[in-house]
């Protein structure tokens, strides 16, 4: 392979990760085990975490390209949160409405689950759970809060789940302009991802599962591995790539990968906290079509992103697409908008990424029996909880293990595959100025946008 990437130089987290990232020793060649995990990110190493816990005799191997973290998981932006990527109304639809609120609820109780274990295994990920205030600060997003509250009511949600907060209790928790009210939800932890998924790949590797890393993989097929450096043989295969999954042969169709970009301040003095909030390290958003989000770090900066920046023809995923100086302006200029004080403030970091996007947007995780072949994914950016239900899911799926979380409504769901060329790159990059155009829109004429409301049965909406 190439030089050695500065892999510490990849995102604020890797940056501020106590590793000093040399990799680990590379696929030696042909090899045999039983399970093969290609990936080592949160899904790949939680689905090993979860078989190995399961099952000590297993012979499991993680295959990854770069070192673990280098991906999604590591350049996030640190929500371990209760949000699935798929809609409830969607989910009802793909099969029932009791099934798609016991999916909601395991993801509300796997925020916790992620906090128990990284407490388990001793690793420091800066885990809070403060939840997460999603700001309206238009008329259009304010009728948008209300809904969205009033329809988890309709199915049983409480308070204690998603709370509707008024001007004055919405400005308590994050004092930005324009603010109108807010959601607050419980069920959220920021957390540091780098060390999170680094002390993964350590606990794993103290259970005798083995990680190569620098170990390209070129395809998957049944029983079989294929790497640059050998084949790996297995009798159960996970494909656990996310927004890499066009990489392999034959999977070119199978998600999109799409950048979502972050910026971060260099640490604030605590003047700048009592005037925003935050108290609770909260995780905030606002509802806007074109999706932002941040955190208040434990070391006390705003680390801040957003979509924005252009699918790439022919699913490409490459080094030079990490880094969009327009976008990064631009999530600047919001941070500020948001934050009139912060416009003296040092940027100190600015990174990017690929996420997976289904061709529904519809998460997915799934065992083949007859194959050996196993998935998960297509997490639309909320992948950082949504990974470790998998991983468990996975480890059941995989073991023949009757559980609650094999009988949820995503487990087995198959995806059509996205265009061909160009209809792909035409399609994705003009949802993108939509949704830009939307929120122009609804700025206007403070009423809910018709743009939007035309994309929503193309981008997993109601």
């Amino acid at each position: 392979m190439n030089q050695l990437p500065d892999y510490g130089a990849l995102s604020l987290w890797h940056d501020t990760t106590p590793d000093d990232w040399t990799p680990r020793p590379s696929l030696p060649g042909d090899r045999d085990v039983d399970i093969a995990i290609v990936g080592a990110g949160f899904t790949g190493l939680w689905t090993a975490r979860s078989l190995i816990h399961a099952d000590p005799s297993l012979r499991i191997a993680v295959l990854e390209r770069e070192v673990a973290g280098f991906g999604a998981s590591g350049r996030n932006g640190g929500w371990c949160s209760g949000l699935f990527p798929t809609s409830l109304p969607a989910l009802a639809r793909a099969g029932d409405q009791q099934g798609a609120i016991a999916l909601q609820r395991a993801m509300h109780a796997t925020v916790d689950e992620v906090g128990v274990a990284a407490r388990v295994e001793g690793i420091d990920c800066h885990f809070h759970k403060g939840g997460t205030v999603t700001l309206a600060r238009t008329p259009a997003q304010w009728a948008r809060a209300q809904t969205e509250v009033e329809a988890a009511r309709a199915v049983g949600f409480g308070e204690g789940d998603l709370q509707l907060l008024g001007v004055a209790k919405a400005r308590s928790r994050l004092a930005a302009t324009d603010v109108l009210g807010a959601t607050f939800t419980p069920h959220c932890a920021a957390i540091h991802p780098a060390r999170l998924v680094r002390g993964l790949a350590r606990a794993v590797e103290r259970r005798a599962v083995t990680i190569f890393e620098r170990t390209p993989v070129r395809a998957i097929s049944e029983g079989r591995v294929e790497t640059t450096l050998g084949n790996l043989r297995a009798d159960v295969i996970v494909r656990a790539t996310e927004g890499y999954t066009p990489s392999l042969r034959g999977q070119q169709r199978s998600l999109a990968p799409v950048y979502s970009l972050m910026v971060a301040t260099e640490p604030l003095p605590q003047s700048y906290w009592d005037e925003i909030g935050l108290r609770d390290r909260e995780t905030f958003s606002d509802l806007r079509h074109l999706i932002i989000y941040g955190q208040r770090t434990a070391d006390g900066r705003l680390a801040f992103g957003g979509r924005g920046a252009p699918y790439h023809l022919g699913s490409r995923t490459q080094a030079r697409f990490d880094r969009n100086p327009r976008v990064f302006a631009a999530l600047r200029r919001t941070l500020v908008e948001l934050f009139p004080s912060l416009r003296d403030v040092r940027f100190t970091h600015a990174w990017g990424g690929p996420l997976g996007i289904a061709r529904d947007w519809f998460a997915s995780v799934g065992f083949d029996q007859v194959t050996g072949l196993a998935w998960a994914g297509g997490y639309v950016g909320d992948g950082v909880g949504t990974s470790n239900l998998a991983g468990r899911t996975l480890a059941d799926l995989i073991l023949g293990r009757a559980t609650d979380l094999v009988s949820l409504p995503w487990v087995g769901h198959r995806s059509p595959p996205w265009e061909p060329e160009p209809l792909r790159w035409l399609g994705v990059n003009s949802g993108l100025q939509v949704m830009t155009a939307a929120d122009r829109e609804e700025g206007l004429t403070n009423r809910p946008s018709i743009l939007a409301r035309a994309m929503e049965p193309f981008v997993g909406g109601d």
